[in-house]
């Protein structure tokens, strides 16, 4: 019995497995940090791009909605 109880508290390999799960959480914190922090700007990005194309496609003043085009004036959107 007392052979059993040592050899359980020498066990080490439960703590390695419990220490990667602590990095993986960590981990997952900071890229949802990093994502919150950069949301704005990415998306911002994002709509300049959409915007430029729409541009392309039906003309000046048109603008992505986030759904599509929205022409300014008549265009094929």
């Amino acid at each position: 019995m007392f052979k059993m109880v040592r050899s359980f508290l020498k066990d080490e390999s439960g703590a390695t497995a419990i220490e990667y799960g602590l990095i993986a959480a960590l981990v997952a914190l900071a890229g949802v940090a990093a994502f919150t922090a950069l949301g704005g700007s990415v998306q911002a990005s994002f709509q300049g791009v959409g915007d430029e194309l729409c541009e392309s496609i039906n003309g000046a003043g048109s603008t992505a909605d986030g759904t599509g085009c929205t022409a300014a004036s008549g265009g094929n959107g």
